[in-house]
């Protein structure tokens, strides 16, 4: 590295402070493409494609929301189970291991979890809803309360 660049970070806070928020904004956008190309993202659906699931492949929605969120709105036919209870209640759904699952929660960040722990106990089509109930809604798709 150039030493004058580092005077020029060293003469004034700001610059310091300017060339850290650069590194760390091209950190999170850079972030979402190495987990990708690290296979640690759980594969996602949108609203469009879970609907297709559900309709044509028979999916299980999986709703890994507390019961107060599931009860102000959920997707219809969605099973509940809270993700605390989730490993205690895997046998509910064991029979459903051929079938495709779509995970759904509030935003899409706790399903994305929740595949890797279903795929570990032998379920092999598991999908993240991405935007969680909330992008389900905003996709103008019915809600059952």
């Amino acid at each position: 590295m150039d030493p004058s660049f580092l005077t020029f970070l060293q003469k004034n806070p700001w610059h310091m402070m300017l060339f850290g928020t650069a590194v760390v904004t091209g950190g999170m956008l850079i972030w979402p493409l190495v987990n990708r190309l690290l296979g640690a993202s759980a594969p996602q659906v949108g609203p469009t494609e879970a609907v297709q699931l559900i309709n044509r492949r028979d999916a299980l929605v999986l709703d890994v929301r507390d019961k107060a969120e599931f009860a102000a709105g959920h997707i219809p036919n969605a099973r509940n189970i809270p993700l605390p209870e989730l490993d205690g209640r895997l046998r509910e759904i064991e029979k459903f291991k051929a079938r495709p699952i779509v995970i759904n929660c509030q935003s899409g960040a706790r399903s994305a979890g929740v595949c890797g722990l279903l795929r570990k106990n032998g379920f092999g089509e598991v999908f993240s809803l991405r935007g969680g109930i909330g992008g389900w809604m905003e996709a103008s798709l019915p809600v059952e309360k």
